[in-house]
């Protein structure tokens, strides 16, 4: 019997049963088009829905598995191995959830999904009726948004000047010159997650000097979002960790819920905000929000949807990765995600979608080829699709200092009445980001006493705590142009056993070769920081052989680095004096020895 918190989705007589063969078999349901796996073998009866974890995609049966066990989505290659729930591609990766299977006397059976509750229909609120200009909400740049909600300022995800990324990414559009002090001025601020482009420091160093007490909510994440804080020298003094899937009540009137993500449960949130009964959904980054479920026809529903945040393929080099191949590999995502993006928005039916957080430009002058290549979606592309899609669902293409109100939107007013846009003086673009200093602070790590003591690498790569994998590492300090430096570190990291050798070792292994920009990747050394700046930044060049992605390997990189930095102070305590730059290079090892570990 289907226990409370659960819903049949599939469901099989006997004869359909006995037709099930070994291996991978794909079921439809008739009443609602849903798709179902089943897997069966000698031992046992395995079934999950028909829908990648990833973005949703479909799977069909993967002709490269003899075994009959994996299936492959149709958008991204990611595999699925039935058999285990678990993806053989990425490998070590994430798992599928899997349904019940229920077998039902005369020898059907039916599938069956736990069902828990939907969190925001608890205390469910009847929306009220709002008044012009009582509900607003002010685009600023990137991912950032300004709501009033009746006496109360909330801001989404504050990147306001500076970089992300180390210096890889660059604001697009040019925030009013009031967004600092209406954010210094808000009663409450959201940050969805730990990535520069939404947890900006040189934002919030202008905020913890002005307003260091303003309440900033946060998801509990696994991975802390504001773990940086104490080594940033930032001063924030009311951080507030809410739990998942409940309510924050702020007044009568207002409250939000944070929402994890489906696939970077560690990291990604998501926001809904209510006012008066009336729902506001943010989806900010999340790759499936919430695991899939969210709430249907809020009023307003805002997303990423530009793409091109990832170092791949613009950063990889050998092989398959010349220029034609990332040309046409570009333009097929970037149309998978503006037709998943649509179809998202389209099931969901909000009566207004605004995509957002995907203003950015790889602006610095040495990352042009990244600039001309890495091709991103426009939000004019995908408000024309939902327009042609799903019409009657209204949209919205912000600009910096735009306002939505929110009240008239709802009506059956025009566009021009429910939007005022800024001034046409209002400069759109920015066209200076004062690139210098934040380039030098990078800079500024190169020289660190730390550095010249070969010992660092073994110290850095035992603090990170990455071991027991069949991988070889090997990393070249560059230039800006990605060329090797006469006095740059060239050294091998074997993960097998975490030993640094002078060569690849003879046995089968996978390889991962990196030229790293000198000043980001010593300044993330430095500073304990995840590799985010690297790659994502677009400050490093990656071949590897085979060519498989390693999840587990990037994973703990990027997500799973301990929270608190190396301790280089009893590290300079410990090592040796070297010699200064000025001294005699010598027989036996010399200067020059200090900086560069030859392969």
């Amino acid at each position: 019997m289907t226990c409370q918190g659960a819903k049949v989705v599939l469901s099989l007589d006997a004869e359909a049963v006995s037709s099930l063969r070994e291996g991978i078999n794909f079921k439809k349901n008739p009443q609602d088009g849903k798709c179902y796996i089943i897997y069966k073998s000698e031992k046992e009866l395995k079934a999950c829905k028909n829908q990648c974890k990833h973005q949703g995609g479909l799977f069909i049966k993967d002709i490269e598995d003899l075994g009959g066990r994996t299936v492959k989505c149709t958008k991204h290659n990611w595999k699925l191995n039935v058999s285990t729930m678990w993806y053989a591609n990425p490998p070590d990766s994430f798992m599928q959830e899997e349904l019940e299977v229920e077998v039902l006397e005369g020898g059907g059976l039916q599938l069956v999904e736990l069902s828990p509750p939907d969190p925001w229909l608890q205390d469910p609120r009847d929306p009220l009726v709002l008044q012009e200009g009582e509900v607003t909400v002010t685009y600023f740049t990137h991912a950032c948004m300004e709501l009033k909600l009746g006496e109360r300022r909330f801001v989404f995800d504050p990147w306001l000047k500076g970089p992300a990324f180390a210096r890889g990414w660059w604001l697009l559009h040019e925030p009013p010159a009031d967004c600092l002090d209406r954010l210094c001025a808000a009663d409450l601020i959201y940050i969805s997650h730990m990535h520069s482009d939404h947890l900006s420091y040189p934002t919030l160093k202008v905020l913890s000097e002005r307003r260091p007490d303003i309440p900033i909510y946060v998801g509990d994440t696994s991975r802390p979002v504001f773990w940086y804080l104490e080594q940033s020298q930032v001063k924030l003094t009311n951080i507030k960790v809410v739990p998942f899937g409940v309510w924050q009540n702020i007044d009568e009137q207002l409250r939000f819920m944070i929402l994890m993500d489906g696939v970077h449960p560690e990291m990604d949130t998501c926001i809904i905000v209510e006012y008066k009964g009336h729902m506001i959904l943010n989806t900010v980054d999340c790759t499936r929000p919430n695991g899939g479920r969210l709430p249907h026809g809020v009023d307003l529903m805002m997303s990423d949807f530009a793409g091109g945040a990832s170092g791949f393929p613009m950063t990889f080099e050998g092989g398959k990765y010349t220029e034609p191949w990332k040309a046409e590999f570009i333009k097929t995502e970037r149309k998978k995600l503006l037709n998943y993006k649509a179809q998202l928005v389209k099931s969901l039916q909000p009566r207004i979608y605004c995509p957002f957080a995907g203003y950015f430009v790889e602006a610095h002058p040495s990352d042009s080829y990244i600039k001309d290549t890495n091709v991103k979606n426009s939000a004019e592309e995908l408000n024309a699709l939902i327009n042609k899609t799903a019409p009657g669902i209204r949209t919205w293409t912000p600009k910096p200092g735009a306002v939505l109100d929110l009240s008239l939107a709802l009506r059956d007013t025009t566009s021009s009445e429910a939007v005022t846009d800024p001034p046409a003086s209002a400069k759109i673009y920015k066209d200076s980001w004062d690139f210098d200093s934040y380039v030098d602070e990078l800079n500024s790590a190169v020289s660190c006493e730390i550095f010249k003591h070969p010992s660092w690498i073994q110290v850095y790569y035992t603090w990170a705590g990455f071991k027991n994998y069949n991988l070889v590492l090997r990393v070249i300090e560059t230039d800006d142009d990605f060329k090797p430096l006469t006095r740059g570190y060239d050294y091998l990291v074997d993960f097998q056993d975490l030993s640094f050798p002078t060569k690849r070792p003879d046995r089968e292994h996978a390889y991962i070769e990196t030229k790293n920009r000198i000043g980001v990747m010593r300044f993330v050394v430095l500073n304990g920081l995840l590799w985010d700046d690297l790659y994502i930044g677009f400050q490093n060049r990656i071949s590897r052989d085979p060519d498989i992605y390693h999840h587990k390997f990037w994973n703990h990189f990027q997500t799973e680095l301990p929270v608190t930095g190396p301790d280089w102070d009893r590290f300079l305590q410990r090592v040796t004096p070297v010699p200064q730059p000025d001294a005699p290079e010598e027989e036996d090892g010399g200067y020059l020895d200090y900086f560069c570990v030859l392969v």
